[in-house]
């Protein structure tokens, strides 16, 4: 008899969680291929603006109230202060600095919100004393939401990868 109200038991419950529909983070959304491609698009329009120091282009990628902080951990809230800090940026150690971003992965979550993974190689960087700075790499975590149609970035970080020492290992470490 115990065994049989445990089965019940076990059946009931197997009943209710059957009739709940699946959690969306367990069936993310499909997303279209036009979605895909203009978000990759946003990362093309940054990285060209970027590269022809066009501080204002480069701000109108992010959304209006987008956040921006860069791979030495400076913050900028809204297009005005993202431009602002282009601007100087472009007048000082980017002005001969160009840029290339490749997406690697997009993530959905609603039809209107995406995190992207992409890589960036910048060249051209100048140093505090004028001199050219080696070539830096990074990594971008960007989300992008879909505002009237259009994907604009509304969070935006980037770290940069360490440069790589001789002898030095050259692939991520593995934990015990």
């Amino acid at each position: 008899m115990r065994l049989h109200r445990i089965f019940a038991t076990l059946l009931t419950v197997l009943g209710v969680a059957i009739s709940f529909p699946a959690y969306p983070a367990q069936n993310p959304p499909k997303a279209s291929d036009a979605d895909s491609a203009a978000i990759k698009q946003v990362f093309t329009d940054f990285y060209e603006n970027f590269s022809r120091h066009d501080a204002h282009a480069v701000a109108m990628v992010f959304a209006e109230d987008g956040d921006f902080t860069n791979m030495r951990g400076v913050h900028r809230r809204g297009r005005k202060d993202i431009e602002a800090w282009f601007v100087s940026l472009f007048a000082g150690s980017l002005k001969d600095a160009h840029r290339t971003d490749i997406v690697r992965s997009i993530r959905y979550f609603t039809p209107e919100v995406a995190t992207v993974d992409a890589d960036t190689v910048i060249t051209g960087t100048k140093a505090a004393d004028g001199s050219e700075m080696p070539l830096r790499k990074g990594v971008m975590i960007v989300t992008v939401t879909k505002q009237n149609g259009r994907w604009l970035i509304a969070t935006f970080h980037e770290a940069e990868f360490p440069e790589v020492r001789p002898g030095s290992a050259d692939r991520p470490t593995s934990n015990p």
